[in-house]
C-alpha cells in the first residue's frame, strides 16, 4: 500500500500518525514487509503517477505531515485550525496541493527565522549532488510558469555557469525552500522507517526503471539520454502491444544513451541505486527487462505499436553495480513480454522475481509459470499489483469464464466474489514462494473502485484511499492467523 492511500484529514496519505498506525497493524497481523510505490515528487501533468516524476532522488512534499511539522514547532495550532474537507475514499491532488503548498509555506517561514538543526548542514552535504540540480530547476521551473525546461532561455537550458550563477542569485530564497522541504520529507520518512524496522516490518520500495523528460535529472544530465540537438527526446520508452493494451503503452520517458552511461561506468545509476537502498531495506526494480532490452519509439509516433527492441548492457552494468554494492537487496520485476536473454539475466545474478496469481488460471496449467505448483523458492508472490484490478474486482468483472471453472477448480471449490481475495491470498501464503506480498486492497475485500491504477489510462489513477478505522484489532487477527498457518509469521 502506498502512502498516499493511507486515511488522513489533509486529503492525501502521509508520513504521519496514521502511517505509524498502519505499521503497528502490520506488527498485529504478523507481517514483516510493507511495500510502497516511490516516493519520488509527482507533477499533474502526468496524472500525479509515482513512476513519472521531476526527479529520481527527491522525495514528495505532498508526503509530509502537518501534524509532525506541529510537534516540530515548524507549525502552530492555528495553521490547522481551518482544514478543508477532503474526501475519505479518493486522494483529491489539486485541493490537497494547495492546501498543503500554503502549510509548507508557513512552515518554512518559520524555519528561515529559527535557528538551524544540525543535522540540516549535514543534510545539505551529504544530498548536494542531486539536491541542487533539483533545488534549481524545481526553482525555474517554478520561475517559468510551468515551461518545459528545453524551453528556457538557452543559456540556461544548456546549464552555462553564468546562467546557472544568476538564476540561483536571482531564486535563491524558492531554492532555498526547496532544500528545506527535502530536509523535512526525508527527516520524517526515515524516522518511519526506524519505526517500522523497530517492529521487525522491512520498508520495500521501487525503482522505476526511467524517469520523467521534464526532470530534474534529464535537465543536469542531458548527455545520459537519447535527445536531439535542441536537448528533445529523439526516442521516448514504451511497450509493445500486450496484455493491457493492444497497440501497446507508450510512457513518454527519454531513453537512456546506454553507450554514454558505460562510458561514466554508470555513475549516475549507482548514486540512485545507492539512494533507495539507503531509504528501503529492499528495493523492486520496475519493468527490469530493460536492463537487458528496451522498446524504443521515434518521440514523433502517436502509439507504441512500431518501437523496436534495444540491447542494454546488462553484464556491464551489473557488473559494476555489485562491484560497489556487493549485497544490494534488490529484486526483479519480469512481469510481461519475457524473453530468454531477460531469464537469463535474472538467474545469473539470483535476482527473486515476480509472480502474480492473477495470472495463473489461463493456457496449460502444466506450463503457467504463474501456477503456484510451477513456482520456486526465489521468487516473489503477489494476489495483484497496483497495475492489476482488486482481486474482488479481477473476479466480478474482468475474468472470462474458462478461468472461472480454471479458478474453481483449483481451488477444489467454488467461491463466492466476497471470499476470492482470501482464497487467493491463502494460496500466496500456501506456495513455496521466499515472500508473499498482498494489497490492501485484497486483505479488504474491496471492489473494483479501489484499484489504484489501469495501465494506459491517463487520468483518474493513483487515488484510492483507505477509511480511518479499516485496519481493525480482528482483521489483524484474522491475518496474522492465516500469515502463521503456512510459517510466515
Amino acid at each position: 500500500m502506498h502512502i498516499t492511500s493511507l486515511p488522513s484529514k489533509y486529503g492525501i496519505g502521509d508520513f504521519g500518525p496514521e502511517a505509524y498506525k498502519f505499521a503497528d497493524f502490520l506488527k498485529a497481523g504478523g507481517q514483516n514487509y510493507w511495500q510502497v510505490l516511490p516516493l519520488n515528487q509527482t507533477t499533474l501533468l502526468k496524472g500525479h503517477s509515482p513512476y513519472s516524476a521531476v526527479s529520481a532522488f527527491a522525495g514528495d512534499p505532498l508526503l509530509i505531515s502537518p501534524d509532525l511539522l506541529y510537534q516540530d514547532g515548524l507549525l502552530r495550532k492555528a495553521d490547522l485550525s481551518d482544514v478543508p474537507r477532503f474526501g475519505s475514499d479518493a486522494v483529491d491532488y489539486a485541493k490537497a496541493s494547495s492546501y498543503k503548498g500554503t502549510l509548507l509555506d508557513a512552515a518554512f517561514a518559520r524555519f528561515k527565522s529559527s535557528p538551524k538543526p544540525a543535522d540540516y548542514e549535514v543534510f545539505l552535504r551529504d544530498s548536494h549532488a542531486w539536491l541542487e540540480p533539483f533545488a534549481v530547476f524545481t526553482a525555474a521551473r517554478r520561475h517559468f510558469r510551468g515551461k518545459l525546461w528545453c524551453d528556457w532561455p538557452t543559456a540556461l537550458r544548456d546549464r552555462k555557469a553564468a546562467a546557472l550563477e544568476s538564476i540561483t542569485q536571482e531564486l535563491s530564497d524558492s531554492i532555498e525552500r526547496e532544500r528545506f522541504l527535502q530536509y523535512v520529507f526525508y527527516r520524517q520518512y526515515l524516522a518511519l522507517k526506524r519505526y517500522c524496522n523497530e517492529q521487525g516490518i522491512q520498508v520495500t520500495g521501487d525503482v522505476p526503471i526511467y524517469v520523467a523528460y521534464d526532470s530534474a535529472d534529464v535537465w543536469s544530465h542531458p548527455d545520459l539520454f537519447k535527445l536531439t540537438r535542441d536537448k528533445r527526446p529523439h526516442f521516448v520508452a514504451g511497450v509493445p502491444p500486450d496484455y493491457f493494451s493492444k497497440t501497446g503503452q507508450l510512457w513518454g520517458n527519454p531513453v537512456y544513451d546506454w553507450k554514454q552511461l558505460e562510458e561514466t561506468r554508470f555513475a549516475w545509476w549507482v548514486q540512485r541505486m545507492k539512494h533507495n537502498l539507503t531509504l528501503f531495506d529492499f528495493v523492486r526494480i520496475h519493468h527490469f527487462r530493460r536492463f537487458v532490452a528496451y522498446w524504443e519509439v521515434p518521440a514523433s509516433h502517436k502509439t507504441a505499436m512500431k518501437g523496436k527492441w534495444v540491447q542494454a548492457p546488462h553484464d556491464s552494468f551489473f557488473r559494476e553495480l555489485f562491484r560497489q554494492i556487493p549485497f544490494g537487496a534488490i529484486f526483479a520485476e519480469d512481469l510481461g513480454y519475457i524473453t530468454a536473454d531477460v531469464r537469463e539475466v535474472v538467474a545469473k545474478y539470483n535476482f527473486p522475481r515476480m509472480v502474480v496469481l492473477h495470472f495463473a488460471f489461463d493456457g496449460d496449467p502444466a506450463r503457467n509459470p504463474y501456477m503456484p505448483h510451477n513456482y520456486v523458492e526465489n521468487l516473489i508472490v503477489y494476489t495483484g499489483t497496483h497495475d492489476n484490478n482488486t482481486t474482488r474486482g479481477w473476479f466480478e468483472k474482468d475474468i472470462k469464464p474458462q478461468t472461472r471453472r480454471n479458478l474453481f477448480g483449483y481451488l477444489g471449490h467454488k467461491v463466492s466474489a466476497s471470499q476470492v481475495s482470501w482464497e487467493l491470498m491463502r494460496v500466496a501464503m500456501g506456495s513455496v514462494a521466499k515472500i508473499a506480498i498482498l494489497p490492501m486492497q485484497d486483505v479488504l475485500g474491496l471492489r473494483a473502485a479501489a484499484r489504484m491504477n489501469l495501465p494506459a489510462k491517463p487520468e483518474g489513477n493513483w487515488r484510492w484511499r483507505m477509511r480511518s478505522g479499516q485496519t481493525t484489532g480482528p482483521l489483524a487477527e484474522k491475518l496474522r492467523k492465516l500469515t502463521a498457518a503456512y510459517g510466515r509469521v
